[in-house]
Formats: C-alpha cells, structure tokens, sequence
C-alpha cells in the first residue's frame, strides 16, 4: 500500500545510511596507515531485507550484506575494495533519491488533480 509518509521515511533511512556509510568508508580510506585503526563499516541489507517495493527487494538481494564483519586488533583496509564499497553506496544514494523524487512527484500529481484549477 502506498503512504506518503511511509516512502519518504524509506527513502529518508536509505539516505540517511548511505551519508554515515559513505563517511565510514572516507575514514577507512584515510586510516588505512594508522597502526591500530579497526575497519568500519555500516550493514544496511537488515533495512533493505524489511522494505517492501520490488525494486527494493531485488536491491537486496542483488548486492547482499554491503558490510565486511568487523574485526578487533589490526585488520589489513584494502583501498581497492573501499573504493568497491563507495560505488556501491553511490548507487545506493542515488536509488534513493530517485524514489524520493518519484514519492514527490506523484503526491504533486494527485494534489494538481484534485485541485479543480
């Protein structure tokens, strides 16, 4: 069923995910020297899993758990693969705010047509 709120809350989680994940993969990046520095990463395939729209299911599926586990002590950052998992989160980001855009577009739609002007 089609709520404007619950898309826009949607759209504002994966938005929201992306901008802190995006942020964590930067510090992994310019950590990658720091003796000690642990790998960070954020998992939002829970959040996807959850939502409802085919697109989105595919999503999930498609680019699976977009988290490496965690280690404690020293962990190897390979930047070719941060690297990896900024584009995948770009895209991400992207899907997000396409949709965000559909949900507005489509509540100007249904105001326009009800408005008798």
């Amino acid at each position: 069923m089609f709520t404007p709120n619950n898309s826009i809350d949607k759209c504002n989680l994966m938005l929201d995910l992306s901008a802190h994940r995006q942020s964590a993969l930067a510090n992994n990046v310019s950590n990658i020297d720091t003796p000690g520095y642990v790998r960070k990463d954020i998992d939002f395939s829970q959040y996807l899993s959850n939502m409802n729209s085919p697109l989105e299911t595919e999503l999930s599926q498609k680019m699976g758990a977009s988290a490496i586990s965690l280690e404690q002590g020293s962990q190897v950052i390979d930047p070719i693969q941060e690297v990896v998992e900024m584009h995948k989160n770009s895209i991400m980001y992207k899907t997000a705010v396409k949709r965000m855009t559909m949900v507005f577009k489509t509540m100007k739609t249904v105001l326009g047509v009800g408005g008798g002007g």
